[in-house]
C-alpha cells in the first residue's frame, strides 16, 4: 500500500501553511499516523493530485481536487481545533 501523503496548502506556501504543517504533523505523531506530509502553495496541488491521500489547507481551492478537503483555519484562531483533528484523522485511519 502507498504512503499516504497530506498536502497542506495556503496562499503561498509560506505563513499560515506553516503553522498549519507543525500541527498536523504532531496530530500524525500523536495518533501513531504514518503520512508524509508536504507544505506547499494551493496553486501547487493539482501537480499532487493523483498520490495526495487529503489536503488541509487554509485558503479557498480555486476548483474541486480528487482527495478529500480539510478547512483548517481553526488552526489559526485555535478555536474549536478539535473538530479539524478529527476530521483529518478520520481521513486517515
Amino acid at each position: 500500500m502507498a504512503e499516504k501523503l497530506v498536502l497542506v496548502a495556503c496562499g503561498t506556501g509560506i505563513a499560515t501553511s506553516t503553522v498549519v504543517c507543525k500541527r498536523v504533523e504532531e496530530l500524525l505523531k500523536e495518533n501513531h499516523v504514518s503520512a508524509k506530509v508536504i507544505q506547499c502553495k494551493i496553486s501547487e496541488v493539482g501537480s499532487y493530485e493523483d498520490q495526495a491521500t487529503l489536503l488541509v489547507t487554509t485558503t479557498i481551492p480555486p476548483r474541486e481536487y480528487k482527495m478529500p478537503l480539510v478547512k483548517a483555519l481553526n488552526y489559526l484562531t485555535n478555536m474549536n481545533t478539535e473538530k479539524t483533528d478529527k476530521e483529518i484523522l478520520d481521513v486517515l485511519k
